[in-house]
């Protein structure tokens, strides 16, 4: 056996170098994937590519192998062999035993290795006969087989070999996070997107190595999560959207899901309640909970700043407690985001006493409290986190009390800004955030100690989309961006280099149907498919 897989893997390798040499012939008529790993356009790119100028023929006669007795390393071989099929329509065998037709293998193996940083850091060996992926956990390994999705092309060669082959370019990256937390948020309160919606936006942003999606789950327009114990909430104030259209919820089982199928991808699922302000749909649900002195009735508009839960009632924190209880109990992530912005119409002091209580309600549910920056004015502990938005001084005092920081700046990585005057949608209150501008930036540059950057994200907030096609408009190109910012060093980040890596992601978003915004900035790689004539095939 060893020494039919010898010749045959020589063979292989004969063919393989044939390509190689063919490829200025034949470019005029095809075009040749590139054997030089330092030439493929990862995003984000990793921390160190070493090529060797060969390839690994991917074909019929691959297999994928993982260690044995490694917890979740064959689901995530699974994956691969999944996402491979329907990129190159070969069946791959994951784990298969006694095969004698196996020419090539991909081995996922969990390493023990010291210089593996963290839990998301790989090392990818990509050989002519065999392709490597170490990580000591299956996240790593998970991230690892995003960047090995990258570097298979679309399309196979033209090769003197009977069967297709889709080469790899061979060399050895190293690779480990900047920060640990890569995220976009997704307004679905505003505007309502179903499971399957959110689905397909967590299979992007794990595409791309971003590992948390944060929910805001309600405001003033709606609110979109069953709660058992205050049935109303859903009943009446999910009844609601901006514009006027029904809105919409998602069950305790809808909600699992997602948090599921972003657990199969490692990625986190943060919910977010907003309180005390953008709290109308609670209100007109249950008016005890109104602090704003008026009688709460349902809205469709865009203002904010209106509402307040009623700080003084012992009833408002019995219901915090039965909220923030059940939605823990299906979050099995660390987090639980209260909100806290742009309660305007709440005293300072009673804002303060507030978030004082909720941030103990949060921490008896076994959750860290994230807030957006203005819970710094509060009494929170250290271990509590400031998501800074808007107020550098809200970021700093968040700092003073040791409190780590997610960095989203309004005026940079506000995904529902407009990218210029003639963007179709969007808002343009913080600044216009055309690709380059969501690029060049440093999320280390605002004075913030690195030690308390916990990590960057996107919000996206949805007052002005209704429907996938437009969120996808909004998020991309610029979430890509946004996911190097995070995950690749300064030192790799290159505005020039960026713009032509990101050229070449088009054909990827074709075929997962993105309808992301064609930037002028950006001299895109023409795709010869479409979504629509996959679906033929």
């Amino acid at each position: 056996m060893l020494k039919t897989l010898c010749i045959r893997s020589l063979f292989f390798a004969a063919i393989t170098l044939a390509l190689i040499a063919c490829s200025e012939v034949k470019k005029e008529r095809i075009a040749m994937p590139t054997t030089d790993l330092s030439k493929v356009s990862l995003i984000p790119k990793p921390l160190k590519t070493t090529p060797t100028n060969s390839a690994f023929a991917l074909d019929q006669f691959t297999a994928i192998y993982t260690s044995k007795n490694a917890t979740g390393f064959e689901e995530v071989g699974t994956f691969l062999a999944d996402k491979l099929k329907s990129k190159t329509n070969l069946t791959i065998p994951v784990n298969s035993e006694g095969a004698n037709t196996i020419e090539r293998v991909i081995y996922i193996n969990q390493s023990d290795s010291i210089e593996l940083e963290s839990p998301e850091a790989y090392q990818l060996y990509i050989n002519q006969d065999s392709i490597i992926i170490n990580a000591n956990t299956a996240e790593g390994a998970f991230r690892g087989i995003q960047t090995l999705r990258q570097l298979v092309p679309f399309e196979s060669n033209d090769t003197l070999a009977l069967q297709k082959i889709w080469p790899v370019p061979s060399g050895k990256i190293v690779d480990n996070p900047n920060f640990g937390y890569r995220g976009s948020m997704l307004d679905v309160a505003r505007h309502f997107f179903s499971v399957d919606d959110v689905k397909k936006y967590i299979d992007l942003l794990a595409y791309y190595k971003i590992n948390v999606l944060h929910l805001h789950l309600s405001d003033d327009q709606g609110w979109r999560i069953e709660i058992k114990s205050w049935p109303k909430l859903t009943e009446v104030g999910g009844s609601t959207e901006v514009g006027g259209e029904s809105g919409g919820f998602y069950t305790q089982e809808d909600y699992k899901e997602i948090v599921r199928y972003a657990a199969e991808r490692y990625m986190t699922i943060i919910p977010e309640i907003d309180m005390p302000g953008h709290t109308n749909a609670a209100s007109v649900s249950y008016p005890f909970l109104n602090g704003n002195g008026k009688i709460p009735k349902l809205y469709e508009g865009m203002h904010v700043g209106f509402s307040t839960f009623d700080t003084h009632k012992d009833t408002v924190y019995t219901f915090i407690d039965d909220v923030v209880r059940e939605i823990s109990a299906i979050t099995p992530g660390p987090y639980f985001h209260v909100g806290g912005d742009e309660s305007h119409v709440t005293k300072k002091s009673d804002y303060i006493y507030f978030i004082n209580k909720v941030e103990k309600i949060v921490q008896k549910h076994g959750k860290r409290m994230i807030g957006w920056d203005e819970v710094a004015i509060a009494d929170v502990d250290s271990t509590s986190i400031s998501q800074w938005w808007a107020s550098e001084e809200n970021a700093k005092k968040a700092v003073e009390k040791g409190m780590k920081i997610i960095v989203s700046p309004a005026k940079k990585a506000y995904l529902d800004m407009q990218y210029d005057t003639l963007s179709k949608f969007g808002l343009h209150w913080a600044a216009y955030i055309p690709v380059d501008t969501a690029y060049v930036w440093t999320p280390e540059e605002y004075g913030i100690p690195v030690e308390n950057i916990l990590g960057v994200e996107a919000p996206l907030w949805s007052e002005t989309i209704s429907n996938i096609d437009e969120l996808e408009y909004l998020a991309f190109p610029r979430i890509i961006g946004y996911s190097e910012l995070s995950w690749s060093i300064k030192e790799n980040r290159n505005w020039e280099d960026y713009k032509v890596r990101l050229a070449d992601q088009a054909p990827f978003l074709d075929r997962m149907d993105v309808k992301y915004y064609p930037s002028p900035l950006i001299d895109w790689k023409k795709s010869d498919f479409t979504y629509e004539t996959i679906k033929k095939d």
